[in-house]
């Protein structure tokens, strides 16, 4: 059981909104065909020049200041991003530097849509050795990752970063209670950039043939979700010792409206509400948690004592875990 505290939240996405009219304009869909399959209206698509790192330094400074601590009390940043600045170094180097946090030590994480969640437990392991503080960012910036013909993802994605200060136990706030996390190797091919490492390196011929874009088996991502999720969280909660009808908010990776809205019957949670933020912020990759959650917070729609379960499913295929006691 961990027993790390959130400090504060924060997040940031771009100024550019883009409608659905314009996101599908090239892949032959329309607003109704997307809003009727993904509840998504419009999304943020970063502006020529913001990379990765511009978006977690934002939502890493608006989660200090709502914790009320300095960068240079900051141990560790780990940043979960599945479209970093550059193969090498690390984005969270640059969210190191642009935030003036010398003493912290700084990596990435990436286990995709869940990244976040693997983030903070790989913050709290940290954090149990050396104290202190820690800031875990969750960004993406699918939007220069897309296909702009492919209606399978160009509608879904969206740009955007949220953030979560953790610090040592204390005596009040918001309590990470415990945390799961589990890979499905033998599922890695449902989600795939297929070219830009080192079995693919980019050339005009990785170009010609679009493998330098993202792609997704959607039935099979859907299919995943269906088995997996449902047995995961019900084992997740038997661990944490407490029962369905405990749980009062549900915080999902914000993959797809119509998806979401089938998980959650699956799951009966029957007194929890879930939140969302995919109608106007699309998928947000590993953003989508932390961005969510901070917008619950910043509503006022946590209490003190209340249960909140945070579950991430993407790439790897992965599923992270957390409750979190309000």
């Amino acid at each position: 059981m961990t027993d790390v505290r959130i400090l504060g939240t924060g997040a940031y996405v771009p100024e550019r909104i883009v409608s659905n009219d314009e996101a599908a304009a090239a892949a032959g869909v329309d607003d109704a065909w997307i809003t009727d399959r993904t509840g998504i209206r419009e999304r943020r698509w970063a502006a020529d020049g913001q990379a990765t790192s511009d978006l977690a330094t934002a939502a890493g400074r608006a989660a200090l200041r709502s914790a009320g601590i300095s960068a240079e009390e900051l141990s560790v940043i780990v940043v979960a991003t599945s479209t970093p600045d550059r193969p090498q170094p690390p984005t969270a180097a640059y969210v190191q530097q642009r935030l003036g946090a010398s003493g912290a030590a700084a990596f990435d994480v990436n286990a995709v849509c869940s990244g976040t969640v693997f983030a903070l437990s790989a913050a709290e392991g940290v954090l149990a050795r050396t104290g202190g503080h820690a800031l875990v960012i969750g960004a993406d910036l699918y939007s220069r990752i897309l296909n702009r013909a492919d209606r399978r993802t160009v509608i879904l994605f969206g740009d955007g970063a949220g953030a979560v200060v953790l610090g040592a136990p204390v005596d009040h706030g918001p309590r990470v209670r415990h945390l799961s996390l589990h890979s499905f190797g033998e599922l890695s091919g449902l989600i795939k950039v297929p070219a830009g490492g080192s079995r693919m390196p980019v050339d005009q011929t990785v170009l010609d043939a679009g493998l330098q874009y993202f792609a997704m088996d959607g039935r099979g991502v859907r299919n995943f979700v269906g088995d997996h999720l449902p047995r995961l969280v019900k084992g997740f909660l038997h661990e944490c010792g407490v029962a369905p009808d405990d749980i009062d908010h549900f915080v999902p990776h914000q993959a797809n409206g119509t998806m979401l809205d089938s998980v959650f019957a699956d799951l009966a949670l029957p007194r929890a509400t879930m939140h969302r933020t995919l109608t106007h912020y699309a998928n947000t990759g590993a953003a989508s948690i932390p961005i969510t959650l901070d917008a619950a917070a910043r509503a006022g729609a946590f209490t003190p004592g209340d249960l909140i379960l945070l579950a991430g499913f993407g790439g790897g295929m992965s599923a992270g875990f957390a409750l979190v006691e309000w």
